[in-house]
């Protein structure tokens, strides 16, 4: 970095402390986007990890699907497929400068797998930036790790794939795919109507169907990445059962300000609120994530997902706030 650079540098920052948080943009933190990942990098990734993932041209993210196969998951004593909320993931994305890399994850723990693998990851130099639930009533008992790295794409792809080796997250340790069902998600579910309320067009995934939105009225960058859809910053709605009696479980990825109006939102449709937490660790501005679930229609839960969308962006109420 020459003088000018810094000096604008300095100057960048002066502006951005004197902004509140959530109101710095993405041309206050970076334009630039980040270099692809090679060929000869993902084949790093593949060989480590011994499983292909799919590349993300627009984004530039390389993700590695880590469903939990090996479980028999029950809701409320009902029988859910994975898909439906127990698929763990890694990804890989560079940093805009192209200097470096961040591998972020989201892993299926049952509670006797979490510390185990805390250390595991501490002993291969990631780090941990959250843990905790994504649903109420299910069994077993599931907790969600969300773990991250920066360095070189294949230096991050061999210290992931040794800290799953030794767990049932590593693709090698669960057991064949079995025959997939011929009633997919596109048969339990009236597909046309569906998108039609979320206004955006979902994908099947075995006997479920998911809607994945991202947040691209927000730029949000976190060690030098920015956080898009495919490395974790998106809201989700995942429907299980079928269309006149589904299960909805989900995601809304949102700024701090936005937290209340979407959980007054979400209760106003009956939807329940599972967990409000974080997912990632030095993100700017800092997101807030919130789980939920509902059982009913699937028409009726599509529309409370769709209306807690319509809550992100908007400028908050002014309330009279906290009084002591």
């Amino acid at each position: 970095m020459n003088r000018r650079q810094a000096l604008q540098a300095t100057a960048l920052l002066g502006t951005a402390l004197l902004l509140p948080l959530e109101k710095i943009s993405a041309s206050d933190l970076s334009t630039a986007n980040p270099p692809p990942i090679t060929p000869e990098e993902i084949a790093a990734i593949d060989a480590a990890l011994g499983k292909k993932g799919s590349y993300k041209d627009a984004e530039q993210v390389y993700t590695t699907p880590l469903p939990r196969n090996d479980l028999k998951m029950k809701i409320k004593g009902e029988p859910v497929p994975i898909p439906f909320g127990f698929g763990g993931w890694v990804s890989f994305k560079k940093t805009t400068d192209g200097k470096s890399a961040m591998v972020m994850s989201d892993t299926v723990l049952q509670m006797e797998e979490v510390n185990p693998l805390i250390s595991a990851a501490h002993a291969n130099g990631l780090e941990i930036a959250a843990i905790h639930n994504h649903f109420f009533y299910e069994e077993p008992r599931i907790f969600y790790m969300h773990i991250h790295g920066i360095g070189s794409i294949a230096d991050l792809a061999k210290k992931y794939a040794a800290t799953i080796r030794d767990s049932k997250l590593f693709p090698a340790n669960q057991p064949a795919p079995s025959t997939p069902n011929p009633i997919t998600g596109k048969e339990n579910f009236d597909i046309p109507s569906l998108d039609a309320i979320v206004k955006y067009t979902g994908t099947v995934n075995g006997p479920t169907y998911k809607y994945t939105v991202g947040r691209t009225d927000l730029k949000i960058m976190a060690m030098g990445v920015e956080m898009t859809t495919n490395i974790g910053l998106n809201s989700w709605a995942s429907f299980a059962g079928k269309q006149g009696d589904a299960h909805i479980a989900g995601d809304i990825a949102m700024l701090q300000s936005e937290v209340n109006a979407v959980i007054k939102t979400l209760r106003a449709k009956n939807l329940e609120v599972v967990a409000v937490h974080n997912h990632m660790l030095g993100d700017n501005p800092h997101m807030i994530f919130l789980h939920y679930y509902g059982r009913g229609d699937a028409a009726t839960l599509a529309q409370g997902f769709r209306a807690a969308l319509d809550v992100l962006g908007k400028k908050p109420e002014k309330t009279g706030g906290m009084k002591m």
